[in-house]
């Protein structure tokens, strides 16, 4: 069995011997290994010519197949058997799978579940989106799915029902330290729906050198307004109680006089300018838009930031996302750096 591994941009030979594995190496983020296993009868391989020979000739052939269109190696790989499509990306005790048709990567961070996902082409910049939560909420109208298709790689760390306290802006940081020592970029296009939009800007404005882009989906930008139910909106006192334990507040009034929600701290953002675009519907009555994305739209334009809000008329809290999420996509794509 002799094994031809390669990479199918910027060949390189790095090795070609009778009875040996042959590699070609190529770089690139988010590159994928293509592997050709060639059952060879051993016995002509011995160091004569004609087993020289008939090794160059059988290899040639398998490279011809890098030629051949996605498609073509999918049927390949589905009809033979014998070539394998494997990604550069690896993580200690990882699974593998296929999340919305993209391979996914499956692992443990620091005791908390993480995953990759890797588009089929990816742009070679690194780029990736980072949903903070509700991952596989309303997943095809929220642009996850759409920017893998452009090359984005797509990931998620569960810290769970944390509210962008102190304690989880640190563990996200760590991991995108972890995601950029693996080759993604140091810029980030975060991804806050509902109270992802607390995590997604605490995060922003702990780290903005590294954020390029923020995507709110009925956001809340305001503990106050939710869970906290001091203005319009219906709140949840279960929810507010772990915001006063996890932020260490003491009592109402303390978290009431916090200057550290997202609506309160636009200045770092539009400092580094740092685009925002934010979905919601106007008879949202869980986290109402005119206590969150409307008033982040109003203070970042007078700040001179870059701001867009799609109001989805007589649309409540769900269904998050677009029918259609091209426009969000199109602004990601415009900003991320």
């Amino acid at each position: 069995m002799h094994r031809l591994r390669m990479y199918p941009s910027e060949l390189r030979p790095i090795r070609q011997r009778a009875g040996t594995t042959v590699h070609f190496v190529g770089g690139g983020v988010g590159r994928r290994v293509i592997t050709f296993k060639i059952s060879l009868s051993p016995a002509p391989y011995t160091g004569t010519k004609t087993g020289e020979k008939m090794l160059r000739r059988s290899l040639l052939i398998t490279l011809s197949l890098l030629f051949m269109d996605a498609a073509a190696l999918r049927a390949y790989q589905q009809a033979d058997g014998k070539a394998e499509l494997q990604s550069a990306l690896r993580f200690e005790g990882e699974t593998v799978d296929f999340w919305h048709g993209f391979q996914r990567h499956r692992f443990q961070f620091d005791g908390m579940e993480a995953w990759v996902v890797e588009p089929k082409k990816a742009r070679g910049d690194g780029a990736f989106s980072w949903c903070m939560m509700f991952p596989d909420a309303f997943t095809e109208r929220c642009a996850a799915p759409m920017l893998l298709d452009h090359g984005f790689h797509h990931v998620y760390l569960a810290v769970g029902n944390t509210f962008g306290s102190p304690a989880a802006i640190k563990k996200l940081r760590a991991f995108h330290q972890e995601l950029e020592n693996r080759g993604l970029s140091s810029k980030s296009v975060l991804i806050g729906i509902s109270r992802g939009g607390l995590y997604a800007h605490r995060y922003a404005v702990e780290y903005p050198d590294h954020v390029s882009v923020i995507y709110g989906d009925a956001p809340v930008l305001d503990f106050k307004s939710w869970p906290g139910g001091f203005g319009k909106g219906k709140g949840s006192p279960g929810d507010w109680q772990e915001v006063l334990k996890l932020y260490g507040f003491a009592t109402d009034a303390e978290a009431k006089a916090y200057v550290g929600n997202p609506i309160d701290t636009l200045e770092v953002l539009a400092k580094k300018r740092i685009p925002l675009i934010y979905v919601a519907g106007d008879a949202d009555e869980v986290v109402p838009i005119e206590e969150n994305a409307a008033i982040v739209e109003e203070r970042y334009r007078k700040l001179g930031g870059t701001v867009e809000l799609i109001r989805k008329a007589g649309v409540g809290h769900h269904p998050h996302g677009l029918d259609d999420p091209a426009p969000v996509v199109a602004f990601i794509e415009r900003h991320a750096k």
